[in-house]
C-alpha cells in the first residue's frame, strides 16, 4: 500500500478518513471535523474538505469501493 494523502496535515487525517466521513453523511466542513478532526488546526484545509465534500456529492457512485 502507498502512502497516506492527507487532507489534514495538522491534524494527520488523510483524505480516504474524509471520504469514510463524508460517505457516512457528513455534509459540512463542520461535520467532517467532528467526526474526523480534520480541519480543526490551523483551518487551511477546508478548502480541500469541501472539494473532496462536493466530490463525494458529485459521484453517487463515489460510496463504491473496488476491492
Amino acid at each position: 500500500m502507498g502512502p497516506s494523502v492527507f487532507a489534514c496535515i495538522c491534524c494527520a487525517v488523510s483524505v480516504d478518513t474524509v471520504n469514510a466521513a463524508i460517505d457516512a453523511g457528513a455534509e459540512t466542513v463542520d461535520a467532517v471535523s467532528d467526526a474526523t478532526d480534520a480541519g480543526t488546526g490551523c483551518g487551511t484545509c477546508h478548502d480541500r474538505i469541501e472539494g473532496l465534500i462536493e466530490e463525494r456529492a458529485g459521484c453517487p457512485l463515489a460510496a463504491l469501493r473496488v476491492a
